[in-house]
Order: structure tokens, then sequence, then C-alpha cells
């Protein structure tokens, strides 16, 4: 009995041995078949990064304003007799724009300047007596004060007449006229608005910590809303004496040659000032870059380590935290972390992980350009 349980307990421990053997070898098995199994490359884009002369840009916002603009009004009442402008025609300095109504001013230069001949008879009179000793010299006095008086007389009616007679004070362009024929105008009633555009000044403020960079004669590069594919080009003609105690921001303004009158005073516009270049710079395409709250970081891709199921070695990508600068349209400057000639993932970052291996098309590659001009925009 005894030796009947050993042997069936014998059998029970080769059987268990057996199916241990087995069950070790489907999983060796196992593990060679995922050895062999990868998931496939990632389809991404790449860029070689270059080092590059910069120009680095002071990008602000700002309004334009005419170098001389104002309200054309009267200073004096009267009743419009003559409108000698068209809205929105150009105007040189001392072309008639509005005449009031001066028939008694006119009436009363007449009168004074009967009054002057007359005086001035009397003058020349009293002053060949005088020669002769025929007269007082009190006589020669009062007749010389009578025709300073008349002189005097003309001038003042000649100045009414001329201030009823308005005229434009500068080359412009005339705004929309906001006046009629026949109209009563009090003082200080607006006829029309009158802007000089060419050149046109522009306004904007910068921080106080950006002062050192800015100074007389820099380069300003102009772009306005609603002006597609123009940029305009001028110099900082004016730095504010003070800087806003509210805001520690200083204005600062530009002149800009504006011979097609596209900018028009109050329109918003982005500055660009221009520093002064940098060699050697580091830029890539801002896709290339994969930005977290623990650090931004780029994906360089290498020759893989080890050759893929096929026998052949692939590419591969190793993650790269870098030190990023300032940016100039698509691209960005890298301060540390990319060298130049490194080749860079510029699309499909979301999808990687380091040594991830990665198939390169670059039939179509994402934007990278200095100065974009997006259509639609």
């Amino acid at each position: 009995m005894i030796k009947r349980m050993l042997l069936m307990f014998a059998a029970f421990l080769l059987l268990v041995l057996a199916l241990v053997a087995f069950k070790a070898m489907q999983f060796r098995g196992f593990a060679a078949m995922s050895a062999k199994f990868a998931p496939p490359p990632a389809a991404v884009t790449s860029s070689i990064a270059k080092a590059q002369t910069w120009q680095p840009v002071l990008t602000v916002v700002g309004s334009m304003r005419a170098v001389n603009g104002v309200l054309v009004s009267t200073d004096l009442p009267g009743i419009v007799s003559q409108i000698s402008f068209e809205s929105g025609r150009a105007l040189k300095k001392g072309d008639l724009m509005v005449k009031l109504d001066t028939r008694q001013e006119e009436a009363e230069l007449h009168s004074a300047q009967a009054r002057l001949q007359l005086a001035l008879v009397s003058l020349n009179r009293q002053r060949d007596l005088i020669a002769q000793k025929a007269v007082a010299q009190s006589d020669f006095d009062s007749a010389q004060s009578e025709f300073l008086q008349a002189t005097a007389a003309v001038e003042e009616s000649q100045a009414l007449i001329a201030r009823k007679t308005i005229a434009a004070p500068f080359d412009g362009i005339a705004g929309i006229r906001q006046v009629d024929l026949g109209q009563y105008l009090n003082v200080g009633s607006t006829i029309a608005p009158l802007q000089s555009l060419d050149p046109i000044y522009v306004e904007f403020s910068i921080p106080q910590q950006d002062i050192d960079q800015v100074v007389l004669g820099k380069k300003v590069r102009i772009r306005a809303d609603g002006i597609d594919g123009h940029e305009f080009e001028g110099a900082i003609t004016a730095i504010d004496s003070k800087v806003d105690e509210a805001t520690r921001n200083i204005t600062i303004q530009g002149t800009v040659e504006n011979p097609d009158h596209l900018l028009r005073p109050g329109m918003y516009v982005n500055v660009d000032v221009l520093l002064p270049e940098q060699q050697g710079v580091v830029a890539i395409p801002s896709t290339a870059i994969e930005y977290a709250p623990y650090g931004d970081s780029v994906f360089i891709i290498h020759a893989a380590a080890a050759p893929g199921p096929d026998g052949k070695i692939g590419k591969e990508v190793v993650q790269q935290f870098v030190k990023l600068g300032p940016t100039r349209g698509d691209q960005v400057a890298v301060l540390s972390g990319v060298k130049p000639g490194d080749e860079v993932v510029t699309s499909g970052v979301f999808k990687l992980r380091s040594h991830a291996a990665v198939l390169i098309n670059n039939s179509v590659q994402p934007e990278d350009s200095a100065n974009p001009n997006p259509p639609d925009t």
C-alpha cells in the first residue's frame, strides 16, 4: 500500500514538473514574439537648426497722428457766402476754403480808404506849409495823427475781411465739409477737418525698462489692419521728456513717409522697433517647441541605437529641454539646448517620447517665416 502511494505521488510530481516546463516554454515563446513586435514609427517633419543673423524687434501697439491736423473753424460769426473746396480733396497752404458775407466790412473799408485819402492830402499840404513856416507845428502834428488813424482804420477793415475769408493754414487733405452755403456760423463753428498726411507721426509707449533700447534715429516698421501687404518704415524722431507715473511707460514718436496716404490719423497700428542685429542665433520653427509647466523641450532626431525588425538602422528622437529667447514671426530663438546642425522635429511632437522611432516625411512643412503674411488676416 505504501509503495503504491509513493508511486502515485511520484507520478503526480512528474506531471506537475512537466506542466511547469510546458508553461515556461510558452512564456519564453511569448517573450520572443514580444521582442520582435514594436509599434510603427511615428511620421514627423523635421528641420535642421542653423545659426542665423537675427533681427530682434521690440513689438508694441501705437496710433497714427498727423504732423499738422486741425478742425478749421471760424473766429467771427457770419453767413457763408462762398465754399471753394470739396470734401476729401488735397489743399495747398493759402487755398480758399470758405468765405463769409463781408459786404458790411467792405463798405466800411471803402469809407476808411476815402478818409485815408483825404488825410494823406491834408498831411501833404501841411508838410508843404510847415516847410514854408506858414503853419504851426501843432497843425502838422494833427494832420499826421489823422493820417495814421485813417491808415489804422483801413487796416482794421482789411483784417476783418481777412478773418472772414478762411483759407487752408497748411498743405493737407480736407475732411468732410460741415457747412452749407447760406448757413449762419457762430464763433468757433467747424468748417472741416484738415490733416497733413505725408509724412505722418506714429506714437507708441514702451515700458521704462526698455528705454535704453530706444534712441533717436532708430528704425521702426509699421503694419496696419486693413492695409494688407504693406509695411511702412520710419525712424524715431522724438522721445518724451518724462515717464508716465501711472503706467511707468514713456511715449515715443516716430515719423513715417506716407506718399500714398494709406495711413490716416487715428489708425491703430503694430510697431516694430528694430534693435541691433545679433549674429549666430539658433532659430527653429515655433511648432517644434513642446511647452510644459515643468520646462519647454524639443525632440532631436538621432540614428537609432539598434536595428529595427527589418535589420535596418532607423531614426529615433531624444527629448531635450531648451531655454527660449525672443520670437520672430514663425521662428523662436533657442538660447541653449540646440546646436547648429541638430535636426529637430517640427510637427507631431505631441505624440513622441524619448527614444521613439520616427519616420521623416518633409513633403509638407509647417510655416517657418520670419515675416509671415497669412491669408484672411
